[in-house]
């Protein structure tokens, strides 16, 4: 079965290539705040546009306008300049997160969606693992039996492949030969 195409979650780089090795708590926390200020930002000029005329106390609705403007500008200007500083660390997402949040679903179902295929995934090369193992040690206990000259190679290769020599000198346990 091939994890290129086999469900559209599957990210096309691996996890461990998608954030940074260390990621700084304060330039976060900075991030996230600059973020919350723009968002605050827009929502004043949107209260500020849709109420344009209707300011009073001698204040214009054009001043207040250009001084939201002013501080969006600001705000935005302040977050580029710490996105691109040489100390910024890119964090990278997987374009399949981006075409799941541009179809308006939930990025937390995809992150659900995406942490069990990877389980399924690893329950997969986890069985496969076992059997190449359970191969190895059938495969070897019958060399070591029938070909008692290459035994200490057997032995060997039981040894670097990660198995136990011990195990081919035990009785097989629960081992057909039937398919």
């Amino acid at each position: 079965m091939s994890t290129k195409a086999s469900h559209p979650l599957l990210p096309t780089t691996l996890a461990a290539n998608l954030l940074p090795e260390k990621l700084d708590e304060d330039k976060l926390t900075c991030c996230t705040d600059q973020l919350k200020d723009i968002i605050q930002d827009l929502y004043e000029l949107m209260v500020q546009t849709t109420s344009y005329g209707n300011v009073g106390q001698g204040v214009s609705s054009k001043d207040v306008l250009q001084n939201t403007v002013a501080h969006l500008h600001a705000s935005l200007t302040q977050l580029h300049a710490s996105a691109s500083s040489p100390s910024a660390t890119p964090i990278r997402v997987p374009p399949e997160l981006i075409q799941y949040v541009d179809a308006g679903r939930n990025p937390d179902i995809y992150t659900r969606e995406f942490v069990e295929l990877a389980r399924r995934g690893n329950q997969l090369m986890k069985g496969k693992k076992q059997a190449f193992g359970s191969f190895r040690d059938i495969l070897a206990r019958e060399m070591a039996s029938a070909l008692p000259e290459v035994k200490g190679d057997v032995e060997n290769v039981v040894r670097e492949t990660g198995g136990e020599v011990r195990k081919l000198y035990e009785p097989a346990t629960g081992e057909t030969g039937e398919a």
